[in-house]
């Protein structure tokens, strides 16, 4: 080492020898890259995907221990809802009988009513074998759909549901879009052709990170693997244009290598600080109650740390590697200078201001009377795919279904019949299905009592042979006292002794005639389903049809009333389950989740605002601008009369207050560093035109992308939070560029009170004529003026002057000067 680039090591600053060093050993960190990335596309097929939402409730709601339960006791048989239109119904009996013989389907429920053939349109109600994700079930799924080839159908249910993968195909999509208006934005925004290929390499880089450093967390939701990409594009790409930027800028007189070493070192501080309001909106989102905020938050939060990564890392090497390139492809800037709407908000500094607060304060009525839904069921898409278009077309037709589950103690047959009774003469019920109410034979229910003689009489079996099968079953249940007294007055439900005479059968102890025995299997199968679907290990199964809405003021009023009445039979440890308690309990933690997350994500951002500007009134007018922008944002929905998905509001209020403050923070920046040499109002003029690059560009790929989500998703919950985030950035935006220069203005005096150096701000003198210049000049002196003068000057001046004076002066004028610089004699 030259004794020369010795001292040049030495003068460094510990954030220029860090950029050094990873500008020195860039070919290093490509090898690094180049493993991760071949690390990364295996890895990214190792996540789990989880498409339900209702496994994110909170342990202590209903639905979830509920479906906790039934997921441990009980077998869900696969349905579908089949429609079929533009067929007679002999047609599709015999359709439906077709179907029943199907290997893997159990039952096909149609017949001549109103409830399965209307006006040529014919209601199969499919029950498979398996679960709805049983090979099984899948299998006769397909073999069905072959069958009704040809006529006009109307598909739903949960087999052979693919939601998961309609939303990867749509997301790959929104990608591509994104993808190409980023680089239509980049085209109009950037210095340089060349950049753009970096800007992108280093992105997709960090992309392929995150999704492929994902399986960290086991498990993830649909809503982050779907919209994590294309969130981590528009949050995190402003990190690489900033550091490209900085490098245009070095460039411009430096040599390639330091100019990377200056922009870096630079550059590291500047984004740091810029992600840490990004990050603080997100991590408050993991504080949520509904587990999807953490879920969505962590995701996102790891997407942008690796988004630093890569741009402090990658980018740099990039940026030598391809500075010849970008030294060749320079073209000339197409982002105009906007000084005429700066001189437009100093005009109506005393104007905006007011029509502000009252936008402010409308926002907060319309925001806090926004309509939200808590289901999908009520929500719309611009775009349907097949299965949404299908649900619609089956619902009004035959109308919707609600199911809900009544799961309650098990054991105790009579007290469940008496809860059935109740519930089927309740209004909002349309059917009411336990194992108390299945019809059995000779108008016997599966859980009715009976005695040996009754049992006999309803087989046609020897009455000596029942005595002995209901002694035998005492003995095996171990109550033989009870039959001490005398067999014939010992009761057992039905259904037992029906699954005990069939274990007597298979076991060759008990005989039967040929058509008994036909019926004892044929019931025996049905009984086995009954048990799987109705009876678990410590619960019962009760299935009602509401004739009600998933959700909304009347059915959560009717959930109170029937947690009333299962109290009367089990004062404990009952459970309501379904889409509408689902709904219930979202609604329930909605509400604190919406305060928690609002107070956290302001506490958090007000925190890296404060120690940002060394100021306290300066972050607060910057909070009241974005949160302004958030209530806005929310009053569409009620102004529209639409139902806003309760997530969409959680999620985007929280990228909006932490990515969007950004927008405000450039501009607060160039503010404060401009009116330290220029006079307030010039400082507002020149600070809209040094910001507006880095928002348009920001800007418009953040709310391209929410927009290009809400137009393409048919996911109604991702569809929402795109329309809410591009409407939301755009809001930003006007806000930023139309209201917060004017409080700026007007509210100077707070910042300065307000800041915790109070630092006298040197006045803007302006001068014309003769006059002495003693002092540090900065400003304009007919011209941008920055360094120590003393002496005479003729001409005008509009700048600060410290460890000085200007005195003006009598006299000539100065003599003009000649071609050579010097003046005339």
């Amino acid at each position: 080492m030259s004794k020369r680039t010795a001292e040049v090591s030495e003068k460094q600053s510990p954030m220029e020898r860090l950029a050094a060093f990873i500008v020195d050993k860039r070919k290093a960190f490509y090898l690094m890259y180049i493993g991760i990335a071949i690390f990364c596309v295996f890895s990214s097929g190792w996540v789990a995907v989880n498409d339900d939402l209702t496994s994110y409730l909170p342990d202590t709601t209903e639905t979830r221990q509920g479906l906790t339960v039934m997921e441990e006791e009980f077998v869900t048989f696969g349905t579908s809802r089949i429609m079929l239109d533009n067929l007679s119904y002999a047609q599709a009996e015999r359709l439906a009988e077709q179907a029943r013989a199907i290997s893997g389907v159990k039952s096909v429920e149609f017949d001549n009513t109103r409830d399965h053939y209307i006006d040529g349109a014919a209601l199969f109600s499919i029950t498979y074998e398996g679960t709805a994700s049983d090979p099984v079930s899948l299998e006769a799924f397909q073999k069905v759909q072959a069958l009704l080839e040809g006529y006009d159908v109307y598909v739903t249910g949960d087999v052979g549901d693919s939601a998961s993968a309609n939303l990867d195909a749509e997301m790959q999509v929104v990608m591509l879009v994104a993808v190409v208006i980023i680089l239509l934005v980049l085209l109009f925004t950037s210095h340089t052709y060349m950049e753009i290929p970096v800007l992108l390499m280093t992105f997709g880089m960090a992309a392929l990170m995150n999704k492929g450093t994902n399986f960290i967390f086991g498990e993830i939701s649909f809503v982050s693997n779907s919209v994590a990409v294309v969130l981590q594009l528009a949050l995190a790409i402003d990190y690489a244009i900033i550091l490209c930027h900085r490098y245009t800028e070095e460039r411009e007189r430096l040599e390639a290598r330091e100019a990377v070493v200056a922009a870096l070192s630079k550059a590291i501080p500047e984004i740091s600080g810029s992600s840490m309001t990004t990050l603080s909106g997100l991590g408050a989102m993991c504080f949520m109650q509904f587990g999807i905020g953490r879920d969505l938050g962590l995701v996102l939060m790891k997407s942008i740390v690796l988004s630093l990564l890569a741009v402090f890392t990658l980018m740099p090497g990039l940026l030598l590697s391809f500075s010849s390139l970008i030294d060749r492809t320079h073209h000339r800037s197409f982002v105009p200078r906007i000084s005429a709407w700066g001189r437009l908000a100093v005009k109506t500094r005393f104007i905006m201001p007011p029509l502000f607060v009252v936008l402010l304060i409308g926002g907060f009525i319309f925001a806090n009377r926004c309509p939200y839904a808590y289901g999908q069921t009520d929500l719309t898409t611009t775009r349907k795919n097949d299965a949404q278009i299908a649900q619609a077309k089956v619902n009004s037709t035959f109308g919707r279904v609600n199911t809900l589950a009544v799961l309650v103690p098990q054991g105790d047959y009579e007290k469940e019949g008496k809860l059935l009774r109740e519930l089927e003469a309740m209004e909002e019920t349309d059917t009411v299905l336990g194992l108390a109410n299945v019809d059995a034979m000779d108008g016997y229910v599966l859980t009715d009592r009976l005695t040996p003689r009754q049992f006999a009489e309803m087989t046609d079996l020897d009455i000596e042979v029942a005595r002995l099968l209901y002694s035998a079953y005492a003995v095996d249940q171990g109550s033989y006292g009870q039959v001490v007294s005398g067999v014939d007055s010992y009761g057992v439900p039905l259904i037992d002794m029906f699954l005990y005479v069939y274990d007597m059968m298979e076991e060759g102890y008990v005989t039967l005639d040929d058509d008994m025995t036909e019926t004892i299997e044929d019931l025996h199968k049905q009984l086995t389903d009954a048990q799987l679907q109705l009876k678990g290990e410590h619960y019962s199964r009760l299935v009602l049809q509401l004739n009600l809405p998933e959700e909304g003021e009347e059915t959560f009023a009717f959930l109170d009333t029937l947690h009333g009445v299962v109290k009367k039979y089990y004062p404990e440890d009952a459970l309501l389950v379904g889409n509408s308690t689902s709904d219930f309990d979202l609604s329930s933690s909605f509400g604190n989740d919406n305060l928690l997350i609002g107070i956290l994500t302001i506490v958090f951002v007000i925190l890296v605002l404060v120690f940002t500007f060394q100021s306290a009134g300066l972050p607060v007018l910057l909070i009241l601008v974005i949160q302004g922008s958030v209530w806005i944002n929310f009053s569409f929905p009620y102004l529209q009369n639409e139902p806003l998905f309760f997530l969409s509001y959680l999620v985007v209020s929280s990228i909006q207050m932490g990515a969007n403050i950004d927008y405000a923070i450039v501009i607060a920046n160039r503010y404060v560093e401009l009116k330290k040499t220029l006079s307030l109002k010039d400082a507002v003029v020149e600070s809209l035109n040094e910001a507006f690059p880095t928002i348009v560009t920001s800007g418009t790929i953040l709310a391209s992308a929410g927009i290009a989500i809400g137009l393409l998703s048919t996911t109604a919950s991702i569809a929402s939070i795109g329309v809410c985030l591009g409407r939301g950035t755009l809001i930003s935006i006007f806000l930023v560029m139309g209201i917060l220069p004017q409080i700026l203005l007007l509210g100077d005096i707070i910042i300065e009170k307000t800041a915790f150096t109070l630092k006298a701000r040197l006045p803007i003198q302006s001068h014309t004529g003769l006059m002495r210049l003693e002092g540090h000049v900065r400003g304009y002196v007919s011209g941008m003026v920055d360094a120590e003068f003393s002496g005479l000057l003729h001409g005008t001046i509009n700048a600060t002057v410290a460890g000085g004076e200007v005195s003006p002066q009598e006299g000539p004028p100065a003599l003009p000067l000649g071609k050579e610089g010097v003046t005339h004699e």
